[in-house]
């Protein structure tokens, strides 16, 4: 009996480390091809932590990127003024209908100086109704993230970490863009302690045609 209890050792601990196999695999799965309308969007690997610096909600309340923890997060910087932002914000919209209710948040972060006063007017007459608001007036978020120009949208994961980033108007709605998104939705969450906060924030990429440098 002693042979078989000494197989019966080998053969579970040989199960648990091909479960660590598959497990450290499902974190390293590949994101889909950078293609169609998406082949502008660039990688950040290895991921990068967020800053901590907070950004306002319609209520004036102050929030933080922690606040999404858990979810895919996809924030859009723009502006009332930009009209690259104003043309990628029906297709926004259109993403975040089609996502609403998973493990996904939309969060675009208006620059606009006037705050909410010019901002929800211009979105109700626009028509985004799942685009919710969020102010950051003074760009301080904008700046602490690494922001140059509008319109710029950050993909950020689960442990909120930067993935990606888009500077310039982009077709949100495309299957390549859903398709992306998914990808990282569909990842294993990794222990907190495994991937510890940094303030350094993340570099944005160089801008791009299209798109309008803020001010400041």
């Amino acid at each position: 009996m002693r042979w078989f209890s000494a197989l019966a050792a080998v053969l579970v601990g040989s199960l648990l480390a091909a479960s660590v196999d598959v497990a450290d695999a499902a974190e390293r799965t590949p994101a889909p091809a950078l293609k169609g309308a998406m082949r502008e969007f660039s990688l950040i690997d290895p991921p990068r932590p967020t800053p901590e610096q907070s950004f306002e909600d319609a209520a004036g309340k102050e929030i933080t990127l922690a606040a999404f923890r858990g979810k895919v997060v996809l924030v859009n910087f723009w502006a009332t003024w930009c009209v690259p932002c104003v043309k990628e914000m029906p297709a926004l919209d259109r993403l975040a209908r089609r996502l609403a209710g998973q493990d996904f948040a939309l969060v675009a972060i208006s620059e606009d100086r006037g705050g909410v006063a010019v901002v929800e007017p211009f979105l109700k007459k626009l028509g985004t109704a799942n685009i919710d608001i969020y102010i950051d007036a003074r760009g301080t978020f904008a700046r602490a993230i690494g922001i140059k120009g509008l319109p710029t949208t950050m993909l950020i994961d689960r442990e909120g970490r930067a993935v990606g980033a888009y500077v310039g108007a982009a077709e949100w709605d495309s299957p390549e863009a859903e398709a992306l998104i998914r990808h990282f939705m569909a990842q294993p969450a990794v222990a907190p302690d495994i991937a510890p906060r940094s303030p350094s924030p993340p570099p944005a990429p160089p801008a791009s045609g299209g798109v309008v440098r803020t001010s400041g």
